[in-house]
């Protein structure tokens, strides 16, 4: 039985819409794409939602017209635009001394918990990055462990809540509700990553047209992760200004004559800026001057990200470049020598059934990572934005899951009422709310209790 996902990603200068059906075995069949021009976004964030959910309904209409289908939920990128990541961790006893799904999940909520994040934001992703089984450390997958305790450690990452709900009002406007929201940078990777460059160490860089988004991989892992307002429409404003001609035109010149590689000297004529009427004569030598200064600050600028992670010396695996702007010829031999010989790849998005000729291109990456996240291509266990608890073990899918809902309205974790028989299994649902006590020592004493029960169960 195979189910319909609807996946839209919203990128800087494209939004794209893509239709395709999961079967039980997580194998994905498109149906129906379609791409539209990006309005009302600027470097990554909405700021005319009108416009926004003009543009993808454009692109909405399109795929449904394709595919054939109406679809009414959708799985939409975000990206890494006002985004702050943070580590934090969790520790429980394992009352039956087996590890099963259920304690992993009671861990990662409890680091969740444990996190310090501030009001105005919201949570994305909850990645485990490091299992610990009584004193062994790095474990890869503590499931069915035996073990007396497991603490975990994990990368949250997070998103102004403002950024976020003006997400969902445009694509709500657009006629199609939100049933789940990625980062783009960790959708582009799992539409380009093998599991060997996970395992190694792997830095991803989605290289868009106004912005970049880069996300590190450590054991299998997303360790870092970053966002940069440099992208392949600002060699097109270099142009127009250089060449003095307007920018649909710097734009073209950009796509036919830009490369990286040793320029010729031959002339070509371009209109000039506000009188399209007259023309002049330029130098391809100007031409890829103008170009090479600006990828080569580009990827200066994303090595000095890559420096800052502290993570350059574990990405065995070095660097995974996608993005529309790696259509730029002769970037991976630039990107190797800026990164240090670091190895480095252009990345086109893995295949799957049905993917149009123009989906091909690493500019939709994004959009086929959002595919292959609903087909389970996420990481071994997660929290996702609607905070789910996401695993990718099919052989135990019979086993059922708690929903666990970690806060209620006033912020305090909840729990079910519990049969004496299972005073030690925590299950979220009923709030428990503790009494109002005067005086900040006990308060303080209150909230010290509170961290002591939720570690301890």
């Amino acid at each position: 039985m195979s189910r319909p996902v609807l996946a839209i990603d919203i990128g800087s200068t494209k939004i794209c819409a893509i239709i395709a059906n999961i079967d039980s075995e997580n194998n994905i069949q498109i149906t129906g794409a379609g791409i539209a021009k990006t309005q009302g976004l600027k470097k990554g964030s909405i700021t005319n939602i009108e416009l926004a959910s003009k543009s993808i309904k454009n692109a909405l209409s399109d795929a449904k017209r394709v595919a054939g289908v109406e679809i009414k939920k959708a799985t939409v990128s975000i990206s890494g635009a006002y985004t702050k990541s943070l580590i934090s961790s969790g520790i429980v006893n394992i009352p039956n001394k087996e590890i099963s799904l259920k304690e992993i999940e009671r861990v990662m909520r409890t680091s969740l918990y444990n996190a310090n994040i501030p009001n105005e934001y919201e949570i994305l992703h909850t990645l485990p990055f490091n299992f610990k089984v009584d004193d062994q450390d790095y474990i890869e997958d503590p499931l069915g462990m035996n073990a007396s305790r497991l603490e975990v450690e994990t990368h949250i990452i997070t998103t102004l809540k403002s950024n976020f709900h003006n997400l969902r009002k445009a694509v709500r406007a657009a006629g199609v509700e939100v049933e789940n929201v990625v980062l783009s940078g960790y959708a582009s990777s799992i539409a380009v990553l093998t599991d060997d460059e996970k395992e190694l160490g792997v830095g991803v860089v989605d290289m868009g047209g106004s912005t970049s988004n880069i996300v590190i991989h450590v054991g299998n892992a997303i360790r870092f992760n970053d966002f940069l307002g440099v992208g392949s429409n600002h060699i097109t404003n270099d142009l127009s200004m250089a060449l003095h001609t307007p920018l649909n035109v710097a734009d073209s010149v950009k796509m036919e004559y830009g490369s990286l590689h040793s320029p010729n000297n031959d002339l070509i004529e371009l209109p000039i800026i506000g009188d399209e009427s007259s023309t002049h004569e330029v130098s391809l030598e100007v031409v890829h001057n103008v170009i090479y200064a600006r990828v080569e600050e580009t990827l200066m600028i994303i090595a000095q990200s890559l420096e800052k992670s502290g993570l350059k010396e574990q990405m065995g695996a070095g660097i995974v470049l996608t993005g529309g702007f790696t259509n730029m010829d002769g970037l991976r031999e630039l990107a190797s020598a800026i990164f240090d010989n670091l190895p480095v790849r252009i990345a086109k998005p893995m295949e799957v059934d049905g993917l149009f000729d123009q989906l091909r291109s690493p500019a939709y990456s994004g959009a086929i990572g959002l595919l292959r996240y609903e087909a389970n291509g996420y990481s071994l266990y997660e929290v996702d934005v609607n905070k789910k608890m996401r695993h990718t073990r099919n052989d135990f899918d019979d086993i059922e899951m708690p929903d666990l809902t970690d806060v209620d309205s006033s912020g305090i974790p909840t729990i079910e009422d519990e049969s004496p028989a299972k005073t030690n299994d925590v299950k979220i649902g009923k709030p428990i709310t503790p009494k109002i006590i005067k005086g900040d020592q006990e308060a303080g004493a209150l909230s010290k209790f509170w961290n002591w029960m939720t570690q301890l169960f």
